[in-house]
C-alpha cells in the first residue's frame, strides 16, 4: 500500500467543468487505509476529502468544498497512482459532481 501521509499536491490538469487548478494545494493524511485531506486555492476557498485506500495505493473517495462563490460543492472520485521517475507520485482522477449538474471530468495531479 502506498502511503500519503504528509504528502502534498497540486493539479497539472482538470477537464473545464472542475474547480481545482494549478492554484489549489492538497495535504493529504493518512492512518492505515483512512485517508483524508484538506484543501484549498484557486476557485476554491475550502475544502476536504476522505477516502480509503486499498493495497494497491487506489484511492475511492468523497469530497466536499466551498467555492469563490459561496457555493458548497460535492463529488465522488477514485484516483490511480503513477509512480513517476523522480520517485513521486501522480494520481489519475476520475471523479463526479453529486451537487450542481453532476457532470464528470478527470484530472491529474502531482506530489510537489
Amino acid at each position: 500500500m502506498i502511503n500519503y501521509n504528509n504528502k502534498t499536491f497540486k493539479p497539472v490538469s482538470n477537464t473545464e467543468n472542475g474547480e481545482t487548478s494549478n492554484k489549489t494545494t492538497f495535504l493529504y493524511k493518512q492512518e492505515n487505509n483512512i485517508l483524508t485531506s484538506k484543501y484549498s486555492g484557486g476557485k476554491i476557498i475550502s475544502g476536504h476529502l476522505i477516502g480509503l485506500v486499498d493495497d494497491h495505493g487506489n484511492i475511492e473517495m468523497r469530497y466536499h468544498q466551498v467555492n469563490e462563490k459561496g457555493e458548497l460543492m460535492t463529488g465522488i472520485c477514485t484516483s490511480k497512482p503513477e509512480i513517476l521517475e523522480n520517485g513521486k507520485i501522480r494520481l489519475h482522477e476520475t471523479w463526479q459532481w453529486t451537487s450542481g449538474d453532476h457532470s464528470k471530468g478527470n484530472s491529474i495531479i502531482e506530489e510537489q
